[in-house]
């Protein structure tokens, strides 16, 4: 009678955007970010390149991320906005 609501489609929406995200900044292949990847031994990310994605998430999104959020991977990013973003 009601159909089912999936939860899932919005979740894939905010990681594919928040990758390519990241991957813009670098100009890496969005395909190519893998979760667990470390944003400074892999990806080579400075203190700048985090503090652009951050802003660029935050404006994206509709969010405010406080400074003593530690982002180390990929992952950390695409969790942080899926529990913020409204």
């Amino acid at each position: 009678m009601f159909a089912a609501i999936s939860t899932t489609a919005p979740t894939k929406s905010i990681e594919q955007q928040v990758l390519r995200i990241i991957s813009k900044r670098k100009a890496i292949k969005a395909v190519r970010l893998r979760r667990t990847a470390s944003l400074s031994r892999d990806l080579r990310f400075d203190t700048v390149d985090l503090v652009d994605i951050i802003l660029e998430l935050e404006r994206n999104f509709h969010i405010t991320v406080p400074d003593e959020v530690p982002f180390n991977t990929v992952g950390d990013f695409v969790r942080y906005v899926t529990a913020h973003a409204a």
